[in-house]
């Protein structure tokens, strides 16, 4: 029996930590993986943080995450 083709849908995201770019990619797809079924990738599209007297102060990253439609 042959699998049926799957569809998929994008979301973009923006995951925030204050420490390090890899922690806010993990807590943008924690929280994404809460309110929508079926996730299956990601792909970092942006990478940013915030500046707070001259350190970092927050990592910020923007992903779009895909998952399988029903």
């Amino acid at each position: 029996m042959a699998k049926s083709p799957s569809v998929h849908k994008k979301i973009e995201v923006v995951g925030t930590s204050e420490k390090s770019f890899a922690d806010a990619a993990q807590n943008a797809v924690s929280r994404a993986a809460k309110s929508v079924r079926h996730t299956e990738w990601f792909e970092v599209t942006e990478l940013r943080g915030r500046i707070d007297n001259g350190k970092v102060g927050e990592y910020q990253v923007t992903l779009k995450i895909g998952f399988k439609l029903e």
